[in-house]
């Protein structure tokens, strides 16, 4: 994985072997997360609060308790990472893509990922999902130079985790996610689990109805992060936490923090 995060596993349940860092026993974490505190992403920043994928809507999470952001990134026709859903832009009845245009011509509100950083700091993980391949140099560059721990704390996210597994050689300390659903794991979830390991894909993201205990023990066994997508419900946000997933995602901050309140007591 890019870093060994806080674990949340109790001293028993960590084989300390000589010379190794602590490895998880794999029967015993069924419930358990991986990083304690599990992180708490604010899909497209506090969309349930403000303005979705914009500067307040990030800021407004952040101050709402969320300690990570999310949101989609594509590259704008001069080579510049701008954070968007759909990659349009409207004006009236007038779409237009974002690739197609330079970022000058941008609305304002429109942020850039340099827009981000410099208006929310580096002290928050930020999950990307990489909707125009060719911008990730871009935004591994944005995150270099944004400074902090911004590598460390970056997880692109991508359908395909082979291509995603191209992007280690960026950065060794980025996290790599292949977000997809259970039903779309043709060769089974153990096998991609294993292939993610041996790729260096750190992470799985999966639709909230996908998860249970038994597939969060498997895919920890292999040490990959498992994240949850879609938790807009305090129910749907504590199964979630109470299976040992790694972060969830909600447009909703104040219940997925007030969920993780619960879980931590």
């Amino acid at each position: 994985m890019a870093r060994s995060p806080p674990s949340c596993l109790p001293p028993d349940l960590v084989n300390r072997s000589a010379g190794s860092r602590p490895q998880p026993r794999p029967a015993r974490i069924t419930s358990v997360s991986l990083l304690c505190p599990p992180i708490g992403f604010a899909h497209r920043g506090a969309r349930a609060h403000a303005p979705e994928n914009t500067i307040e809507g990030f800021r407004l999470a952040l101050k709402l308790g969320a300690t990570g952001l999310e949101s989609d990134v594509w590259l704008s026709s001069d080579g510049v990472p701008v954070l968007g859903h759909d990659g349009v832009v409207r004006s009236g009845l007038r779409r237009r893509a974002l690739s197609s245009l330079a970022r000058a011509d941008l609305p304002a509100v429109v942020p850039s990922l340099e827009d981000l950083y410099g208006e929310c700091g580096t002290g928050f993980e930020l999950s990307l999902d990489v909707k125009d391949p060719d911008a990730v140099a871009a935004v591994v560059a944005v995150a270099k130079a944004a400074g902090g721990e911004a590598p460390e704390r970056l997880w692109l996210c991508h359908p395909e985790w082979q291509l995603a597994a191209q992007w280690r050689g960026l950065d060794p300390h980025i996290h790599l996610v292949n977000s997809t659903r259970l039903r779309r794991m043709r060769e089974g979830p153990e096998r991609r689990a294993a292939d993610l390991a041996n790729a260096g894909v750190d992470a799985v993201n999966l639709h909230h109805t996908d998860w249970t205990l038994g597939l969060t023990t498997l895919f920890h066994r292999f040490e990959r992060y498992c994240f949850g997508w879609d938790a807009q419900f305090e129910r749907v946000l504590l199964e979630l936490l109470n299976a040992g997933v790694d972060g969830v995602y909600s447009d909703h901050v104040d219940r997925m923090v007030d969920a993780l309140a619960i879980i931590s007591r």
